[in-house]
């Protein structure tokens, strides 16, 4: 099966929400007291510019590297990764969790409390 292309709408929204989960996840680093490098170390990339493409919704956290990243801030790991199913796939997060009330923004503050 071939995939279609995206259409401009859903390509300037998928954009916009990467922007938004990296500010959400550069206020979670600020939030654990973390640089770019520190949080790079503690999730064993090697170069920060991952997390700085990442931050400025160049790149996302994989799939696979998010527990690690969500324990080295602090974080829940399932909340971490349902807050980043959110922005990277709206639709999915959608059919999962229509009808759970959820704010992302508060799960920010509240982590940020806690630390």
């Amino acid at each position: 099966m071939s995939r279609t292309a995206m259409n401009p709408a859903k390509a300037a929204l998928t954009k916009s929400l990467r922007r938004e989960a990296g500010r959400w996840l550069k206020a979670a680093r600020e939030a654990a007291g973390l640089t770019q490098a520190e949080l790079a170390e503690k999730t064993g990339l090697r170069y920060y510019t991952f997390v700085s493409q990442v931050e400025n919704g160049l790149g996302r956290v994989p799939i696979e590297a998010q527990a690690v990243w969500a324990q080295s801030l602090g974080l829940d790991p399932t909340q971490f990764a349902r807050t980043l199913l959110r922005y990277y796939e709206p639709e999915l997060y959608r059919l999962l969790f229509d009808g759970a009330a959820e704010e992302v923004e508060p799960f920010v503050a509240d982590q940020a409390a806690q630390a």
